[in-house]
Protein backbone atom coordinates (compact mmCIF):
# COMPACT_ATOMS: atom_id res chain seq x y z
CA UNK A 1 0.00 0.00 0.00
CA UNK A 2 1.40 3.41 -0.91
CA UNK A 3 0.88 6.79 0.64
CA UNK A 4 -1.48 8.95 -1.45
CA UNK A 5 0.53 12.09 -0.72
CA UNK A 6 2.61 13.09 -3.77
CA UNK A 7 6.37 13.30 -3.18
CA UNK A 8 7.86 16.74 -2.66
CA UNK A 9 10.58 18.19 -4.81
CA UNK A 10 14.12 17.93 -3.54
CA UNK A 11 14.88 21.12 -1.64
CA UNK A 12 18.60 20.48 -2.17
CA UNK A 13 18.10 20.40 -5.94
CA UNK A 14 15.95 23.56 -5.93
CA UNK A 15 18.55 25.35 -3.78
CA UNK A 16 21.40 24.38 -6.12
CA UNK A 17 19.35 25.35 -9.20
CA UNK A 18 18.47 28.76 -7.76
CA UNK A 19 22.09 29.50 -6.85
CA UNK A 20 23.29 28.29 -10.28
CA UNK A 21 20.78 30.39 -12.24
CA UNK A 22 21.15 33.48 -10.03
CA UNK A 23 24.93 33.32 -10.44
CA UNK A 24 24.60 32.75 -14.20
CA UNK A 25 22.62 35.99 -14.64
CA UNK A 26 24.73 37.89 -12.08
CA UNK A 27 21.98 38.90 -9.65
CA UNK A 28 22.29 39.42 -5.91
CA UNK A 29 19.80 37.80 -3.54
CA UNK A 30 18.19 41.21 -3.02
CA UNK A 31 17.85 41.97 -6.72
CA UNK A 32 16.40 38.56 -7.62
CA UNK A 33 13.93 38.71 -4.72
CA UNK A 34 12.87 42.20 -5.84
CA UNK A 35 12.40 41.11 -9.49
CA UNK A 36 10.42 38.02 -8.43
CA UNK A 37 8.28 39.99 -5.96
CA UNK A 38 9.22 37.81 -2.99
CA UNK A 39 10.90 38.50 0.32
CA UNK A 40 14.71 38.31 0.37
CA UNK A 41 14.41 36.06 3.45
CA UNK A 42 12.25 33.63 1.46
CA UNK A 43 14.84 33.43 -1.32
CA UNK A 44 17.63 33.05 1.21
CA UNK A 45 15.76 30.12 2.84
CA UNK A 46 15.21 28.47 -0.54
CA UNK A 47 18.88 28.78 -1.46
CA UNK A 48 19.71 27.22 1.93
CA UNK A 49 17.42 24.25 1.09
CA UNK A 50 14.90 25.15 3.75
CA UNK A 51 11.40 26.53 3.47
CA UNK A 52 8.50 25.20 1.45
CA UNK A 53 8.42 26.71 -2.06
CA UNK A 54 5.03 27.05 -3.73
CA UNK A 55 4.24 26.89 -7.45
CA UNK A 56 3.74 30.65 -7.42
CA UNK A 57 7.12 31.36 -5.82
CA UNK A 58 9.04 29.06 -8.17
CA UNK A 59 7.24 30.43 -11.28
CA UNK A 60 8.02 34.00 -10.20
CA UNK A 61 11.69 33.10 -9.71
CA UNK A 62 11.84 31.34 -13.09
CA UNK A 63 10.37 34.39 -14.85
CA UNK A 64 12.76 36.73 -13.00
CA UNK A 65 15.69 34.51 -14.01
CA UNK A 66 14.45 34.08 -17.60
CA UNK A 67 14.31 30.28 -17.34
CA UNK A 68 11.49 27.74 -17.50
CA UNK A 69 10.05 26.47 -14.21
CA UNK A 70 11.61 23.06 -14.95
CA UNK A 71 15.14 24.53 -14.84
CA UNK A 72 14.59 25.07 -11.11
CA UNK A 73 12.97 21.74 -10.22
CA UNK A 74 14.12 19.00 -12.60
CA UNK A 75 17.08 16.92 -11.37
CA UNK A 76 19.34 15.05 -13.83
CA UNK A 77 17.67 11.85 -15.04
CA UNK A 78 18.82 8.46 -16.32
CA UNK A 79 18.24 7.47 -19.97
CA UNK A 80 15.09 5.45 -19.10
CA UNK A 81 12.68 6.97 -16.63
CA UNK A 82 9.27 5.79 -15.45
CA UNK A 83 7.09 7.99 -13.28
CA UNK A 84 4.24 6.07 -11.68
CA UNK A 85 0.95 7.91 -11.14
CA UNK A 86 1.21 10.01 -8.00
CA UNK A 87 4.99 9.58 -7.66
CA UNK A 88 6.55 12.38 -9.72
CA UNK A 89 8.16 15.54 -8.28
CA UNK A 90 5.17 17.65 -7.25
CA UNK A 91 4.71 21.24 -6.13
CA UNK A 92 1.42 22.44 -4.61
CA UNK A 93 -0.15 25.86 -4.87
CA UNK A 94 -0.30 27.96 -1.74
CA UNK A 95 -3.58 29.55 -2.82
CA UNK A 96 -5.85 26.85 -4.30
CA UNK A 97 -6.24 23.05 -4.42
CA UNK A 98 -3.83 22.61 -7.33
CA UNK A 99 -0.65 20.60 -7.76
CA UNK A 100 1.77 20.31 -10.68
CA UNK A 101 3.85 17.19 -11.30
CA UNK A 102 6.72 17.67 -13.72
CA UNK A 103 6.79 14.66 -16.05
CA UNK A 104 9.53 15.77 -18.44
CA UNK A 105 11.71 18.83 -18.65
CA UNK A 106 12.85 20.08 -21.99
CA UNK A 107 15.94 18.18 -23.13
CA UNK A 108 18.97 20.05 -24.54
CA UNK A 109 18.15 21.56 -27.93
CA UNK A 110 14.38 21.49 -27.30
CA UNK A 111 12.33 23.85 -25.22
CA UNK A 112 9.25 22.16 -23.80
CA UNK A 113 8.14 20.79 -20.45
CA UNK A 114 5.33 18.31 -19.74
CA UNK A 115 3.23 18.39 -16.55
CA UNK A 116 0.43 16.28 -15.11
CA UNK A 117 -1.89 18.52 -13.10
CA UNK A 118 -4.64 17.78 -10.65
CA UNK A 119 -7.08 20.34 -9.36
CA UNK A 120 -10.22 20.51 -7.27
CA UNK A 121 -13.13 22.96 -7.53
CA UNK A 122 -13.28 25.92 -5.22
CA UNK A 123 -10.89 28.56 -6.51
CA UNK A 124 -9.22 29.76 -9.68
CA UNK A 125 -5.47 29.13 -10.12
CA UNK A 126 -4.27 32.41 -11.58
CA UNK A 127 -0.97 32.24 -13.43
CA UNK A 128 1.25 35.21 -14.14
CA UNK A 129 2.84 35.40 -17.61
CA UNK A 130 5.72 32.97 -18.17
CA UNK A 131 8.91 33.78 -20.08
CA UNK A 132 8.31 35.49 -23.46
CA UNK A 133 7.34 33.13 -26.28
CA UNK A 134 5.79 30.47 -24.03
CA UNK A 135 2.85 28.56 -25.54
CA UNK A 136 0.74 26.16 -23.48
CA UNK A 137 -0.99 23.02 -24.76
CA UNK A 138 -3.61 21.50 -22.45
CA UNK A 139 -5.36 18.11 -22.72
CA UNK A 140 -8.03 17.14 -20.18
CA UNK A 141 -7.85 13.61 -18.78
CA UNK A 142 -10.69 13.62 -16.24
CA UNK A 143 -13.29 16.07 -14.97
CA UNK A 144 -13.85 19.50 -16.42
CA UNK A 145 -11.61 22.55 -16.42
CA UNK A 146 -12.01 26.18 -17.41
CA UNK A 147 -8.68 27.51 -18.67
CA UNK A 148 -6.96 30.01 -20.91
CA UNK A 149 -5.83 33.62 -21.10
CA UNK A 150 -7.77 36.07 -18.97
CA UNK A 151 -10.95 36.98 -20.86
CA UNK A 152 -10.55 34.10 -23.33
CA UNK A 153 -11.10 31.11 -21.02
CA UNK A 154 -12.85 28.02 -22.38
CA UNK A 155 -14.51 25.06 -20.64
CA UNK A 156 -12.94 21.72 -21.52
CA UNK A 157 -13.97 18.10 -20.91
CA UNK A 158 -12.03 14.80 -21.07
CA UNK A 159 -10.17 14.48 -24.36
CA UNK A 160 -10.50 18.19 -25.21
CA UNK A 161 -7.34 20.04 -26.31
CA UNK A 162 -6.57 23.75 -26.08
CA UNK A 163 -3.53 25.86 -26.92
CA UNK A 164 -2.86 29.48 -26.00
CA UNK A 165 -0.12 31.97 -25.19
CA UNK A 166 1.46 31.32 -21.82
CA UNK A 167 3.32 34.63 -21.76
CA UNK A 168 0.13 36.48 -20.83
CA UNK A 169 -1.92 36.20 -17.62
CA UNK A 170 -3.98 33.00 -17.70
CA UNK A 171 -5.86 30.71 -15.34
CA UNK A 172 -7.07 27.20 -14.60
CA UNK A 173 -10.23 26.31 -12.68
CA UNK A 174 -11.44 22.80 -11.91
CA UNK A 175 -15.18 22.58 -12.43
CA UNK A 176 -15.62 19.03 -11.10
CA UNK A 177 -13.87 17.01 -8.38
CA UNK A 178 -10.92 14.89 -9.48
CA UNK A 179 -10.02 17.05 -12.48
CA UNK A 180 -6.72 16.10 -14.13
CA UNK A 181 -5.01 17.38 -17.25
CA UNK A 182 -1.69 17.27 -19.08
CA UNK A 183 0.00 20.58 -19.79
CA UNK A 184 2.81 20.92 -22.33
CA UNK A 185 4.70 24.20 -22.05
CA UNK A 186 6.56 25.10 -25.21
CA UNK A 187 9.25 27.76 -24.82
CA UNK A 188 10.08 29.46 -28.12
Amino acid sequence: MSDSTPPRLSLDWIAASLRRERTRVGLSLSELAKRAGIAKSTLSQLEAASGNPSVETLWALGVALGVPFSALVEPPTPSVRVIRAGQGPTVASEKVEYAATLLSASPPGARRDIYHLRAEPGAVRESEPHIPGTVEHLIVGAGRVKAGPVGEEAELEPGDYMTYRGDVAHSYEALTPGTTFVLVMQHL
